[in-house]
């Protein structure tokens, strides 16, 4: 070995110790610590918003780690006491429309088979996203705010969106995908969002082109990052419920499913993926899920007698999971820890209960939410609301000792640098940016920089009182981010 191959040995070995890798416990070889910068894309990042779900933007970590944050229960906000809807009530779809939130839900009063004749779909609204009503829509006798009871198979775990394709007809404002593993699913159409008419009525996805599939919510969305519709649906592989995506250009011709892979996590069985484009950085899919412990009971049979389950609902357990993709086949699964454990009782410990709705919310200025099924299959069924912060699914995270981040290397549009973030009245974080050779930019050094303390949703990075970065504006870059007690939710160049 020569000399120059001796230095870049010790080289990695003292960066390898120095530096923790962005990922799990997994060693990373000392080669790609030590050339990860050349060898590593350059990333664009224009003026998009980046969340701390995932490794994307980090290359190493000095004393921080990326932290997941449990939303905030902010109690029942539906009860699925009507006739129509009762204990099996699910699968839900909160859209955030111009002048209301709108709610889409299962009524199924009595348990059946998928597609049975007792499944309808239900509708509410709200102002707020914090206090529901039933419209008295008038279009089933079935029910009140029924939108869709005919050909049973298709009010099957309905599943709609608010299209944002450019030049949509205004006819085909919203869309959704409904139906079972044997009717294949089929595409509907709606200028108002509760007036729904089959958009050709072949399937647009048949049992027989995707293997055995469509079982629980199918969702879909246009998809303004890839320019075309994206569908993430529900199969199985291996004996594990699991996920397969297809895209279209015109939803009703779609590729075929490929099955999504979890890099290396464990195998577990994901009930439903709800993944939609994250409001405030569309190129992120977030997936709010439910996870299914198959044949993990919790429940005595004195305990389920008490709490008069419609069903066989009690050799299992649920909770909800949080993971991210950007587009392909591969889901990001940074934390395998429960994102909203089962609550205190014993009824959030049935089977198929704590099952999310789809879709994320903003529901205050600084606040979004989420809403999941709980008590599911007892005279309780009820829609939950949950809140959080906005970008607040997780965070880069600084201890009271402190730490450093170094992203990879990037460019940029925009003239400042965003962040939202969170300090202790002790803590605080700083800011470098450095050139394509690691060497702090003049001006923009760690010694120019200045602390930021405090708890803002956005705020902009200064060094000596100065925010502007324009000069830096698609020039190769990276960040060196100082924190002590201290949460950096996302960052985002304006």
């Amino acid at each position: 070995m020569n000399s120059k191959n001796n230095l870049y040995v010790f080289l990695g070995i003292f960066f390898g110790c120095f530096f923790a890798s962005c990922g799990r416990t997994k060693d990373i070889p000392v080669k790609d610590i030590l050339f990860n910068e050349i060898e590593q894309k350059t990333l664009r990042l224009d003026n998009r918003r980046e969340i701390f779900a995932d490794c994307y933007l980090i290359d190493r970590l000095d004393g921080l780690s990326l932290r997941m944050h449990e939303p905030h229960d902010e109690g029942p906000v539906l009860y699925f006491d009507r006739t129509w809807e009762g204990a099996h009530s699910a699968y839900t779809t909160v859209i955030r429309d111009t002048d209301r939130f709108r709610l889409y839900y299962r009524g199924e009063a009595v348990d059946g088979a998928d597609g049975n004749d007792g499944e309808v779909t239900c509708y509410a609204e709200s102002k707020d996203g914090v206090h529901w009503e039933r419209p008295d829509i008038g279009l089933y006798p079935t029910g009140s705010n029924v939108i869709l009871a005919e050909e049973p198979p298709l009010s099957h775990n309905f599943s709609p969106f608010a299209d944002t394709k450019p030049g949509i007809s205004p006819s085909e404002r919203y869309k959704a995908l409904s139906g079972t593993v044997e009717s294949g699913l089929v595409a509907w159409v709606s200028s108002d969002g509760i007036r729904w008419k089959k958009k050709q009525d072949k399937p647009v996805m048949e049992k027989s082109d995707y293997d055995w599939a469509f079982d629980s919510q199918n969702v879909a969305f246009w998809s303004e990052h890839e320019q075309r519709y994206v569908c993430y649906f529900r199969t199985f592989y291996d004996g594990y419920r699991t996920m397969n995506r297809a895209v279209s250009d015109d939803f009703i011709h779609w590729s075929k499913g490929v099955q999504m892979t979890y890099g290396d996590t464990p195998r577990e069985q994901l009930y439903t993926n709800q993944t939609a484009p994250y409001f405030r950085a569309p190129h992120i899919y977030v997936a709010i899920g439910g996870r299914f412990m198959e044949g993990r009971r919790v429940l005595t049979d004195e305990q389920t007698k008490a709490l008069h389950l419609d069903g066989v609902y009690y050799n299992d357990c649920s909770d909800v999971y949080l993971m991210i993709t950007r587009g392909g086949n591969e889901y990001i699964r940074t934390f395998m820890e429960s994102f909203i454990r089962p609550g205190i009782g014993m009824n959030n410990w049935v089977s198929r209960t704590n099952y999310p709705a789809l879709n994320v919310i903003q529901t205050g200025e600084n606040e979004m939410s989420l809403y999941v099924n709980q008590d599911y299959a007892q005279p309780t069924a009820h829609l939950r609301r949950y809140s959080m912060r906005l970008d607040g699914f997780s965070s880069l995270s600084a201890p009271f000792a402190g730490g450093e981040m170094l992203t990879k290397y990037f460019t940029f549009s925009g003239n400042r640098l965003e962040i939202n973030y969170a300090t202790s009245s002790a803590g605080g974080l700083k800011f470098e940016i450095q050139d394509e050779a690691g060497t702090p930019v003049p001006g923009y050094t760690m010694e120019d920089a200045d602390e930021i303390i405090g708890n803002e949703i956005a705020r902009f990075v200064s060094w000596k009182g100065k925010t502007n970065v324009q000069p830096l504006a698609s020039r190769k870059i990276r960040l060196r981010v100082r924190m002590k007690d201290a949460d950096l939710y996302s960052v985002k160049f304006d």
